[in-house]
This record gives C-alpha cells, structure tokens and sequence, in this order.
C-alpha cells in the first residue's frame, strides 16, 4: 500500500471519529450552561459584588503563561478538559454584569436580552432573506417600524448594523447618494470635494468613515462646542460657507445625542434649521444617548429628532441588551434600498414563493448578518419600552444625584461641568497631599492632577473592586479625569454611589503622585 493510499485511510479515520463522536460534543453545551449559571460567572447579584472580583487582572504576558493560547494542527481534548479552558477563560475575564463595572458606555445585561442572544447563537441565523430566518425577519421589520414611530418618523426605513460607526457610515452613504445618485454607478472621480460637518467632541467614527468611503478625513471638519459640549451653530453656519468659498461641495451634518465623553446633546432644531436652509442631510448620532427616545421625564433631550434624515441608535448601551444591538433608522422609505441593493441573483430572486419585501439583506452593505433584533425584541416583550424609560430616567436621576454627592465632598472631588445632561459624569479625584488653596492651583498642579486618574484606574484593575473609565478632553484642553457612566442595570441606589466615592477615595490614597 503506497503512501497516498495511507493517508487516504487516515482521513477517512479520522473523519468517521469526529462524526461517531458528535453527538457526545454536543454534551459540552451543557457543561458551558452550568458554569454560566454559577453565581460568580456574572456576578449580578448585589450581595456578591463585595466578594468576587470584577477581574483578576493580568498583564499580557502573565496571561499568557497561565493559559495555553497556542492552536496546533492536531489537537484532542475530552471535554473535561475543555470545560476547563472555558473556565480559565471566566476566571481572567471582566464581568462586565458585575454590579460596578462602570468602565463603558455599557453594563450589565438585561436577563431577557441574554436569555435571546442565547437563542439567537443556537439557531444560528442570518438577516438577509425571509427563507433563511422567516420569524427573525418580521420581528426585525417590527422593532424597526416601532422605533420609526417613536422618533416620528412616518413611513422610515431602518437595518440592524454590526455598532454604531457603522450606523453612522449607512448615514453618510445614503446622504452621498441622494446628494448625487451617480456616485453609485461611476464614482467620486472629477466631482467637487464632498465635505461633512460634525462637532470637535463627536465619535471618532465619523473621520473614519471619511476615510473609508474616499471623503477624506480633511474634508470631516470640526465645529467647535460651547460650555456644556453642545455643537456651536454659529462655528457650523460659519464652517459650511468657508468651505464653500474654498470651491468644496457640502452635504452632511452630523449632531451628537449624548457625546461620548461629556454625554452632551446637540441642538437638533437649530441644527435642522441651518441643514434645511443650506440643503444638507442631517443625521443623529445617537449611539449612546438615543435611549432617550423611551425615556418619559428626559424625551426632551431629544427634541427636533424628527426632524433628522437619519438616525444611528446603541441599544446595547444604556438599556442593557447584549453586544451588540446597533440600528440606523432613516426618514426616507425607499433610500436604503435604492442606495444599497445591487443584483444579487442566486440570494435574492425577484420569482421566490413569499413576499420578498421582507428580504431586507440587499439593504445592507453585508451579506451574511448576524440576527441582534431577537435579544432587543425579547427584552420589549418581557417588559414593555415604557419601563425601560422609567429605568432610563432613573438611570439619569441617579447620575445627578451623583453630582449632588460630589459638591458634598469639595475638597476631595471636583466635577468637570456643574450639571451633565445624561447619565455621564465627570469629575476628578483630588488627593489629600495636594488640597491646596485655589491660588496654588497652578499649571503644574494640574498637570499632576491629570496623573491621579490613571494611576487610581490602576489599583482599580488590581482589586478588581470597582471600574470607572477616565478620558482628557483636548477641545478644552482638559487632561484626565473619571468618566462615570450610569446605564439601565444595575438599578442603582443611593447607597452604591457612596461605595462608589469611598472606594475611589481609599483607593487614591494608596497612589505616588
């Protein structure tokens, strides 16, 4: 028997043993079940977050060593032992469902959104036609044309996309197209240069996106913001005939609810106003503060939403649903498809046996897309979107109950903005070795000060009792300071702000500065 032949029986061996063996594999999903039910796995119950750690920190190399990160050609392991690795993976992971975990713009999950993301992997899905996921396909039809009537939108259109700055790109290719359809068929080549508009502390997503579609990230230009973060109508009326003095060719506004940093919400009406008189698209980036729209004391916040061309929304934030739940909603009933659809003849044929209006994937720039409307449905029908608008303001009150916490503490804490507009916060920790009169609070006392966030963030990682994100903010030439955010879940009480305080306070005092 030759060499080939070998080998051929080798295969066929090994190919006949993972096919007797599969119906034992499937066993593991149980082993994974049990330990994802263990108390400290997510740690949401509030009577452990003082016991279990939200990370065993690690630095990368430590990792490393301490699990076997290698993948080999030939590799067996019973399942024991890859119930093993599942929990190392745990034991070194972030629980980010931990109570005071407070490093993001999200936080823990709800139940019911977990319970549908868990659902939605095993039956494993995908977004582009009826055929292949007929109940997933209506119930994203449904959150889209709900959420198109709680903006105000009267006959909109929407798609489910892979996070916000990809929400924010369907925005501006959409604009790019109404503004001169033929782009789609010949290019950008010999037009004017496109140039889009968008405020100095917006996401970063925006420049990206400029680069990624052929705008060219000179041609994002910054307007500047006032004293509470919001985009400066003037700088934008003034930016936009700048840059049409310069021979460029503007189409896009993008306004801010809820700035990533400062949580600032932009003007919309004025905004509106200045998009409609220079003919422009303005879209809303609302991936962190668009939670808004449910919210029943707060819904101001978005006053003139409806007003916008489109709009890109984060549920996995502030609510809770699971990473990642992201939707762009457009005013225009018909764009998304015209813009997006090209000839696609063995997935979406014109002759199929249902109603081929509910195959929404040649809306989408993927193919394949992964079903993140079932977890959001999910949470909606177990609770109703009117009480997580309660859980939205709640989540907003206790942050200005926070504010108030801090005032009460002035020698030890100070806030960047006097009052936030969402569930942001920000501040700086002072420690005790440099409470000094205001008249000593020079530029390089500032300068240290900026170190003291990074260095408590630092202790934070080692206890494992308490994450707080920190950022500077170059448009105000801030450096470091703690950005705490507040999201649906946990349902916080006055009590766990204290902690919150306490802990930051201890743990400073352990810092060189």
């Amino acid at each position: 028997m030759d060499g080939t032949s070998d080998s051929s029986d080798s295969s066929t061996s090994i190919v006949d043993g993972v096919r007797k063996r599969l119906m034992d594999d499937w066993q593991i999903l149980q082993h994974v079940f049990n330990l994802v039910q263990q108390k400290e796995t997510t740690c949401v119950d509030p009577e452990l977050w003082h016991q279990h750690k939200i990370v065993d920190f690690k630095q990368p190399n430590e990792l490393k060593k301490l699990i076997d990160l290698t993948i080999k050609e030939r590799e067996l392991h019973t399942l024991p032992e890859i119930e093993q690795i599942c929990q190392q993976i745990i034991q070194y992971s972030v629980k980010t469902s931990h109570g005071r975990f407070h490093n993001q713009l999200f936080g823990q999950m709800d139940p019911f959104g977990l319970a549908g993301a868990w659902l939605t992997e095993a039956l494993n899905g995908s977004s582009y036609t009826f055929e292949v996921a007929p109940v997933f396909s209506l119930i994203e039809t449904e959150v889209i044309s709900t959420v198109c009537r709680l903006i105000g939108y009267n006959h909109g259109d929407g798609i489910f996309a892979p996070g916000g700055s990809s929400s924010n790109m369907y925005g501006l290719v959409l604009a790019r197209y109404k503004h001169v359809p033929s782009v789609k068929r010949t290019g950008m080549f010999g037009m004017r240069p496109l140039v889009l508009f968008t405020s100095e502390d917006s996401h970063y997503s925006l420049k990206k996106a400029a680069h990624w579609l052929g705008i060219g990230v000179d041609n994002c230009i910054s307007v500047s913001t006032n004293d509470k973060g919001q985009l400066s109508l003037d700088d934008l009326e003034s930016k936009i005939e700048e840059a049409k003095a310069r021979g460029c060719d503007p189409f896009f506004i993008n306004a801010t609810a809820g700035t990533t940093v400062l949580g600032a919400f932009d003007d919309f009406d004025g905004i509106a106003d200045v998009a409609e008189r220079h003919g422009l698209w303005l879209h809303v980036d609302g991936a962190m503060g668009g939670s808004a729209l449910l919210a029943h004391k707060n819904r101001s916040l978005l006053k003139g939403l409806e007003r916008a061309d489109s709009f890109a929304w984060n549920p996995h934030k502030t609510l809770g649903v699971p990473l990642q739940c992201s939707m762009f909603l457009t005013r225009e009933s018909d764009l998304l498809s015209r813009c997006n659809s090209v000839e696609v003849s063995y997935l979406f044929q014109q002759d199929k046996f249902y109603d081929i209006s509910y195959d929404t994937g040649n809306k989408s720039v993927q193919c394949g897309r992964k079903i993140d409307a079932f977890k959001f449905w999910l949470m909606l029908k177990a609770r109703g979107y009117g009480q997580y608008g309660h859980l939205v303001d709640h989540a907003i009150d206790m942050s200005r109950l926070l504010e108030q916490k801090l005032r009460e503490r002035p020698d030890s804490f100070r806030l960047v903005l006097d009052k936030h507009e969402y569930s942001n916060v920000c501040f700086w920790y002072i420690p005790k070795s440099m409470r000094v009169a205001s008249s000593e609070e020079t530029a390089e006392w500032w300068t240290r000060l900026y170190t003291v966030a990074p260095k408590i963030k630092e202790q934070m990682a080692y206890s494992g009792t308490l994450m707080v994100g920190y950022a500077p903010l170059s448009s105000r030439k801030l450096g470091n300071f703690f950005r705490m955010v507040l999201t649906c879940f946990p349902v916080v009480e006055s009590g766990e702000l204290d902690f919150i305080l306490d802990e930051i306070e201890r743990l400073g005092e352990l810092c060189e500065y």
